[in-house]
């Protein structure tokens, strides 16, 4: 009895599991410190191989300073130390390997944590999460870090199969309309849907994994989206059908400064939560530049290229004559680390003082920064959020996974930016570059500042986002205390 008194007054204890991919954490840290701010004790369980590059890369212990409560705890990913983790590596070892490893691992963490854990933010492609909460009578909240209408186009794969929508027959079908999916009847096509869907085989094991975990993780407790109802209230509502309890709380980078901003009177700056050096020296040089005179061409933390494309991209750029800042990883082109780097060379002695080029950039300060005026981007969901939320207009390169869906939205739904999906010619690059920043200019900042507003609007006091937070934080104590009393 006196053990239920004192577990009754310690604040809620939440343990909040990431996929070991630099999307995945980044925006789950900043529900982890959203929910921390909310006065809960957060640990936070990484891999060891992404927290040791977390630690070399930001201030750790400053954020246990703003952040009491707020624990990193770390767990094998199941691969070996000198194993690759660039590219899509994940995607060949996902249930072997991965799962096998850091399901035990997980059930060995939430056994022996003190005090017990009261409920569990599992990331949506660990799946695995849910049957270790139901073993040990845990609540569990599952995250969908991707996007909410690529979330949707998973769970409706069985359905397009059915309906006859797929497979997809050949090239010449790409831009059939696929009239399966509620809700996006009237601009999804072949070519939007995620790339494994193009195989010819529809008993494709990678689908019908990609498959089996979007809706396995509609037995959990609820599901938090990233995203705000102005944004996705259609598909939302198509989701709701199938889970009731649907949190919607994003743009999470943007809930995290307004929180901030309401708690201590001020804008902290945000951690970066980076697996990747930042090189703040562009920032520099985008202060030298004109207002909205830059594209800023970033295609995430693991797409990479063939050298033949990023000829072409650089290309592109040079003949747009615009000026730009262009993040080139060093395993960005396929190959051994460095490959592309003569191309590199080239593109900087040509552009002489119109570009830009560093392995990584501070997103966030670059996409608000005055100077840039486009995003050339892959649609990762987290960069398109944080796009919208600084009023950047898009041109959308994706690569795989959400990102396809993501780009058809962004430019047919939203419009905001322009597709360039399947092709890269320098042509098409120069000619999507110049009607962003050029000739189409003044249309795209009018449509990505309306969406901004209102976006951003969601995530201010009383807005849909800042209350469903406020939502979910009281149905997180609320588990809680049923916990204790079952």
């Amino acid at each position: 009895m006196e053990q239920d008194r004192s577990s009754q007054s310690r604040p809620p204890h939440v343990l909040v599991f990431p996929f070991p991919l630099q999307g995945h954490i980044n925006s789950m840290i900043k529900l982890a410190e959203l929910l921390a701010i909310a006065g809960f004790k957060l640990t936070f369980l990484n891999s060891h191989h992404n927290h040791e590059r977390l630690v070399k890369f930001n201030n750790i212990a400053a954020h246990s300073e703003r952040y009491p409560g707020f624990e990193f705890k770390t767990i094998t990913d199941g691969l070996p130390l000198d194993h690759p983790r660039s590219g899509n590596w994940f995607l060949d070892t996902l249930e072997d390997t991965i799962e096998l490893k850091m399901k035990e691992s997980l059930r060995e963490v939430l056994v022996n944590s003190s005090p017990p854990v009261d409920c569990i933010i599992g990331d949506g492609v660990l799946s695995f999460a849910l049957d270790v909460a139901k073993e040990l009578g845990i609540p569990i909240i599952i995250f969908h870090t991707n996007s909410p209408r690529s979330f949707w186009v998973s769970y409706s794969i069985p359905d397009i199969i059915q309906a006859g929508e797929l497979p997809i027959n050949g090239t010449e079908d790409m831009d059939r309309l696929i009239t399966t999916v509620p809700g996006m009847e009237t601009y999804l096509r072949c070519r939007d849907l995620p790339t494994f869907c193009r195989k010819l085989d529809i008993e494709d094991s990678f689908m019908k994994l990609v498959v089996k975990k979007t809706r396995k993780s509609l037995q959990a407790d609820a599901l938090i989206l990233n995203t705000a109802e102005e944004l996705d209230g259609p598909i939302l509502s198509q989701i709701r059908t199938k889970c009731p309890r649907v949190y919607a709380v994003g743009p999470l980078h943007a809930q995290l400064n307004t929180r901030l901003n309401v708690k201590h009177g001020e804008s902290y700056d945000h951690f970066s939560n980076t697996l990747w050096e930042v090189d703040k020296s562009c920032i520099f040089w985008l202060n030298k530049q004109p207002n909205r005179s830059v594209i800023y061409v970033s295609f995430g933390s693991i797409t990479s290229t063939s050298r033949e494309q990023l000829l072409e991209l650089c290309y592109g750029l040079l003949n747009s004559k615009t000026k730009f800042l262009f993040i080139v990883r060093p395993n960005s082109v396929i190959g051994k680390d460095g490959e592309g780097e003569d191309v590199v060379m080239e593109l900087m002695e040509k552009s002489k003082d119109r570009g830009y080029i560093v392995n990584w950039a501070p997103q966030e300060a670059v996409l608000n920064h005055p100077a840039v005026g486009g995003f050339f981007t892959h649609n990762g969901w987290n960069s398109t959020l944080e796009s919208i939320v600084a009023r950047v207009p898009m041109i959308c390169w994706p690569y795989f996974a959400d990102q396809h869906v993501n780009s058809r939205v962004v430019s047919e739904v939203w419009k905001i930016g322009l597709d360039m999906k399947d092709v890269c010619d320098r042509k098409i690059v120069e000619k999507m570059v110049n009607d962003v920043m050029v000739d189409r200019k003044e249309e795209f900042a009018k449509s990505a500042s309306e969406m901004a507003k209102v976006t951003n609007q969601s995530v201010n006091v009383g807005g849909s986002s800042y209350s469903n937070l406020d939502c979910l934080v009281e149905d997180i104590r609320i588990m809680s205390l049923k916990k204790l009393t079952k």
